[in-house]
């Protein structure tokens, strides 16, 4: 998916799920995920997007 609509998914996304999701860059593109469901590598880990932190 392209960088645009994944940081606004992952927005839209912990702000509905009240988690912190995170923004990936894979070999195709990049993706959104809860945090708690992230199990690679940190590095590929583009933001993080906070519900809680204002």
């Amino acid at each position: 998916m392209p960088l645009s609509t994944a940081q606004s998914l992952g927005w839209s996304l912990a702000r509905t799920m009240m988690v912190i999701i995170v923004l990936i860059e894979t070999s195709q593109g990049f993706a959104v995920m809860p945090l708690d469901e992230f199990d690679g590598d940190p590095a590929c880990i583009v933001c993080e997007y906070d519900p809680f932190n204002r």
